[in-house]
């Protein structure tokens, strides 16, 4: 049987493509790289909010896919860009969202890093000193909850500083007062325009000179770098210059089979948004290289990029409405909303290109039940079959 989908028909895949676990309460860690996913929230689709109103959570159904990450040995990213930080969730509620995934991730023995940010920061142009105390008080929750900071890039950072130097000021106080090793973050404008610019200056080349600077300076207080620029070949060269022992994490949901198989001279590990509708294929193709065999990790993982590529097409901050799309189609969420209205940030022909690229990695585990949702859509949108 057929689907009419808007760019045409398509027959949808009708057996579930099989991926193990780790099979452990919290999931078996994976050995050969370390791999972050971050992860997406779940809209209470039953709160009477608007857009402008704080973000209303399904708490209980949010946790259950953070577990579902880590059942597949996959450590958690929490309250990243993914989980719509910035864009639909405020800092109150990226807060209670770290406490409680925290919490959880304590529960079952999974790995959790979580953004730390400048967010509450809702008033218009600030100060240097304004900016470092938002930092500040930020990197504190999170270390209280048990998370591994992650120094995100920051609007209000971006806004405010005038020099290289500003920056650098900045981050060396932040990590001279971090208790453990942090992940420190590049955010690339096509994630968040706002953020062009970032280190200093609009030149990548010397942005990186900066960024590098940082790291240093404190290498003891980096567990590694976080890049989302979309640029395999700068993040290549990036890493091959960090300090021994720092990690260069890529960001990079284009060119990530490659950038994490590596190459004679390095490889990157893993902070992807992609790897949250990838998490069971992705977890697998790592574990291809935990034997050695880069042939079975690309030839698993390399088949993914289309959707990937799709998800992430311009305007790129705009993927989030694509993972939790697929979350729904997998049977992870019951409906299709997302907290601030961004279901609608996506088109239909979009939509039904993503269920089609998915279904054909076999993403999805109740084929049958990813058809009749889409097929229920179809019908909202008018498209009659």
């Amino acid at each position: 049987m057929t689907i009419r989908l808007p760019h045409g028909t398509y027959e949808p895949r009708t057996e579930a493509v099989s991926f193990t676990t780790g099979g452990t309460t919290g999931g078996a860690a994976l050995a050969s790289r370390t791999v972050f996913s971050a992860a997406h929230v779940v809209a209470d689709p039953s709160a009477d909010v608007s857009p402008d109103d704080p973000a209303a959570v399904d708490w209980d159904t949010t946790l259950a896919f953070r577990r579902h990450l880590w059942a597949h040995g996959l450590g958690v990213a929490e309250a990243m860009d993914t989980a719509q930080r910035g864009m639909g969730l405020d800092w109150a509620g990226a807060a209670e969202l770290i406490r409680r995934s925290a919490a959880e991730a304590k529960a079952v023995g999974g790995r959790i890093a979580a953004g730390v940010g400048t967010d509450q920061l809702t008033g218009g142009p600030a100060d240097l000193a304004t900016v470092r105390a938002a930092y500040e008080e930020q990197l504190s929750l999170v270390e209280d909850a048990g998370a591994q900071p992650i120094l995100m890039a920051s609007r209000a950072l971006a806004a405010t500083a005038r020099t290289p130097d500003d920056y650098l000021t900045l981050y060396t106080h932040l990590l001279r007062q971090a208790s453990e090793p942090v992940i420190l973050h590049w955010l690339g404008p096509m994630f968040d325009p706002a953020l062009e610019g970032y280190w200093g200056s609009p030149d990548l080349d010397t942005a990186t000179d900066t960024f590098l600077k940082v790291i240093a300076e404190h290498p003891d207080k980096v567990d590694g770098i976080k890049v989302s620029l979309l640029d395999a070949e700068r993040e290549v060269a990036l890493r091959r210059r960090l300090p021994h022992g720092v990690r260069c994490y890529t960001g990079d949901d284009f060119h990530y089979p490659e950038l994490i198989a590596g190459d004679d001279q390095g490889f990157s590990h893993a902070l992807l948004g992609i790897f949250d509708p990838l998490a069971p294929l992705a977890a697998e193709a790592v574990r291809r290289l935990d034997t050695g065999d880069t042939a079975a990790f690309r030839a698993l993982l390399n088949p993914s990029v289309p959707l990937s590529r799709h998800l992430f097409q311009t305007p790129t901050r705009f993927y989030k409405t694509g993972v939790v799309f697929l979350a729904w189609l997998a049977g992870h969420q019951d409906h299709f909303t997302m907290v601030g209205g961004l279901q609608s940030a996506r088109s239909l022909p979009h939509l039904a290109r993503a269920y089609q690229l998915a279904d054909e990695l076999g993403l999805f585990p109740d084929p049958g039940l990813a058809e009749s949702r889409m097929r229920s859509l179809l019908k909202v949108y008018g498209v009659t079959q």
